[in-house]
């Protein structure tokens, strides 16, 4: 799993992330409602754990405006209020799940994998054989991509950088979710592997054309969409 751990207090986040990285997953973190808020938007996670007591933005304000904006990555909400009516308006302000303060990591971690697993949908469910963004057009089964109606040929390594980041489409994708899903690395070798390959995957998908399609979000990662990232 893809997590992010809204908590501003940094001594239970940095023991969340670390147990849930030994766990096997990937953790960022934010440290107040507005960072979570704008992390949560921009990136694609399985669940946000998100305290219900921030600085800056409040977690029900936090996940209130997520399902305002069409955000549906499920949310856990964490807090020292437990009582009924304290739960209840966790979940009205679109929480999937709440969990009362103080609580065992392992109840946790498994509420975590149950919101993974019913994101994810069904046992067997069939992922899309083509996606489309724009203009901008891949079949995973022909391994055909074209925009326009132009063919483009790729070699395979850039047929699953963009059929990754394509999946995603308007979401940045980070360096970590590349390493991992396109490169199958589980750490950073600090190379420059993924600029080289977003760089001839950029030459090949949008020279000739007007607006790019491939766009790079400084200090995150990179993002498929038609639009150019607001302000950049």
């Amino acid at each position: 799993m893809r997590l992010l751990i809204i908590e501003d207090d940094r001594e239970a986040a940095a023991y969340l992330a670390k147990a849930f990285r030994e766990a096997g997953h990937t953790v960022d973190q934010a440290a107040d409602g507005l960072d979570g808020y704008a992390l949560a938007r921009e990136g694609a996670y399985d669940v946000l754990i998100v305290d219900r007591m921030l600085p800056k933005l409040d977690g029900l304000s936090l996940v209130r405006s997520l399902r305002e904006q069409g955000i549906a990555t499920p949310v856990l909400i964490l807090s020292a209020l437990g009582q009924v009516d304290d739960r209840v308006k966790g979940l009205r302000a679109g929480g999937d799940d709440y969990l009362p303060k103080p609580y065992a990591f392992s109840e946790l971690l498994a509420r975590t994998e149950v919101l993974a697993r019913r994101q994810a949908g069904p046992a067997g469910a069939a992922e899309p054989t083509a996606y489309r963004v724009g203009d901008l057009e891949l079949d995973r089964l022909s391994h055909r991509v074209s925009r326009g109606g132009r063919e483009i040929l790729l070699q395979p390594r850039e047929f699953r950088l963009l059929e990754y980041l394509m999946r995603y489409a308007g979401q940045v994708v980070t360096r970590t979710m590349l390493l991992e899903n396109v490169w199958d690395y589980h750490f950073d070798p600090q190379t420059n592997v993924i600029d080289v390959h977003v760089s001839r995957l950029r030459g090949k998908i949008d020279r000739g054309f007007d607006r790019p399609m491939i766009h790079t979000v400084r200090g995150a990662g990179y993002v498929v969409r038609t639009e150019e990232p607001g302000g950049s």
